[in-house]
């Protein structure tokens, strides 16, 4: 479904251009219908990764295949929902004009995005504000309109960077419950988070990362074992992983 091999990004910042590697050699691989957590603390390449794979910056090394074909190519990119870390909405559409607009984008019929509009509407708790302006809307439900956007087209994949930022327990509860719920259709997820307690909830497998190289990857219930064959939390593990590049 995701395959990501040697991936490699260096930017050039400041007046000197300091050279910053942001991702080193990182590879992974996500199967289909699997819920893949990208974990790392802030500056570990999270963003950059997943931004390198819906072709919004350009890799400067590595390959990508998204669905089994190059993520640069059309039928690949037309089968993913994306959400960015931050993402921008025109302020003065409400959400069912919003919805509508992505999914004329998408290429869908007005019966198809009329249909569409109203169900994710619903899916993420926002039926009560489907007509109002997207500049009265909290950061929280407009974290969850953008969840809906990026499901407009009914993909096959969803590329989610901190789906739940912003959200209060009762919009993290709905998400939660809507990622469950596509998991169980067989929708293919990867995504970012720092609530490592969602991430043990919803993830079959994680890859963590740090200063921009991989650290660890695999199945949650084996990284979670020590070596006496004891549980561990999904805490303890990232900070061990995070702070081993640190030494």
């Amino acid at each position: 479904m995701i395959e990501v091999v040697d991936l490699e990004k260096t930017f050039h910042i400041g007046f000197f251009r300091r050279k910053v590697e942001a991702v080193r050699s990182v590879s992974f691989h996500v199967e289909k219908g699997e819920v893949f957590g990208l974990l790392g603390p802030n500056g570990a390449g999270k963003t950059t990764t997943l931004k390198m794979m819906m072709g919004l910056i350009r890799m400067d090394r590595g390959r990508i295949q998204l669905l089994g074909q190059s993520a640069k190519s059309h039928h690949a990119r037309e089968s993913v929902g994306y959400l960015p870390e931050n993402p921008y909405f025109h302020e003065y559409l409400t959400p069912r004009e919003l919805l509508g607009f992505y999914g004329q984008l998408c290429g869908l019929s007005s019966a198809q995005i009329s249909e569409r509009r109203d169900q994710l509407i619903e899916r993420v708790g926002l039926s009560h504000a489907a007509t109002r302006p997207l500049r009265k809307f909290s950061k929280g439900m407009l974290q969850r309109i953008g969840i809906a956007q990026a499901l407009i087209a009914k993909p096959s994949l969803l590329i989610l960077d901190e789906p739940m930022s912003g959200l209060d327990p009762i919009g993290r509860k709905f998400v939660m419950d809507l990622m469950q719920e596509l998991r169980d259709s067989g929708v293919t997820i990867l995504f970012s988070s720092h609530i490592l307690s969602d991430v043990e909830r919803l993830c079959d497998r994680v890859v963590i990362l740090n200063h921009g190289r991989k650290v660890s990857e695999g199945p949650l219930t084996e990284l979670l074992k020590t070596d006496s064959g004891e549980n561990r939390t999904l805490e303890d593990l990232f900070v061990e992983k995070a702070m081993a590049l640190n030494v």
